[in-house]
């Protein structure tokens, strides 16, 4: 399996998000049966052959959505086991022992009746592996309803549908996310402007506040709670 290598938060916060729910993954016992909902192109599948894993989606996105904001181009739904509503997905109370659902929460109309069906669908005691931005880029659209969550959501939401929060990890902080802010906008500039290549000289112009930004988010202390790129949440249902 190839290994995800570390890299500075503010290029990649998908990459710190990947080697955690990999690393959640890979302490999960021989057999465990895993619901990946709102799997999408099943990102994860590859670290769950030691698992029963099951897909599930609704199956609609195509890749190129409505053509605005950040789209992903294609998308291939082709590998979901289960194609339903994440708020409705036809299987048996307590049906599995894990539940992974990453970034998918900002996509659903009314995400606390997704966390309800997943209590449904969990057994006692079984575990929830989820993430979601705090704060994201309009994408995916028009599957695109919520920007973001705090943890003061997830506090309440999960504990309402008898999900006790094992851990929560914050994903880089407020300097951070100003820095890849930074690094993308020249792409943004690109697209919503009729400069074209001359925006890529932007990034002559902000090399030296991304590098100090990047320092300020190795001296900060606690500017994670300001603003981060999501939550990395482990919680399970209570018995």
């Amino acid at each position: 399996m190839t290994s995800i290598v570390k890299l500075p938060s503010f290029l990649s916060n998908l990459n710190n998000r990947d080697r955690w729910v990999v690393n959640e993954l890979r302490k999960l016992s021989y057999g465990t049966t895993l619901l990946d909902a709102g799997a999408g192109e099943c990102r994860y599948k590859p670290w769950c052959r030691k698992l029963i894993y099951k897909s599930q989606d609704f199956g609609k996105y195509d890749g190129q959505g409505d053509r605005k904001g950040m789209q992903m181009g294609s998308w291939d739904n082709s590998k979901l086991d289960i194609v339903s509503d994440i708020t409705d997905i036809p299987v048996e109370d307590a049906s599995f022992d894990t539940v992974l659902c990453t970034e998918v929460l900002e996509h659903i109309p009314y995400p606390d009746q997704a966390i309800k069906e997943i209590s449904r669908i969990l057994k006692s005691g079984g575990k929830l592996i989820l993430t979601a931005p705090f704060q994201s880029m309009t994408h995916f659209a028009p599957f695109h309803f919520c920007t973001g969550f705090n943890i003061y959501w997830y506090k309440k939401i999960l504990a309402n549908n008898g999900l006790e929060i094992i851990s929560s990890n914050r994903n880089g902080n407020y300097f951070d996310c100003l820095c890849q802010e930074l690094v993308r906008s020249p792409l943004v500039l690109k697209k919503y402007s009729k400069i074209g290549l001359l925006s890529y000289l932007l990034y002559l112009a902000t090399i030296p506040t991304i590098v100090l930004l990047y320092l300020m988010s190795k001296l900060t202390n606690g500017s994670d709670e300001q603003m981060t790129f999501g939550y990395h949440i482990l919680a399970k249902k209570r018995r």
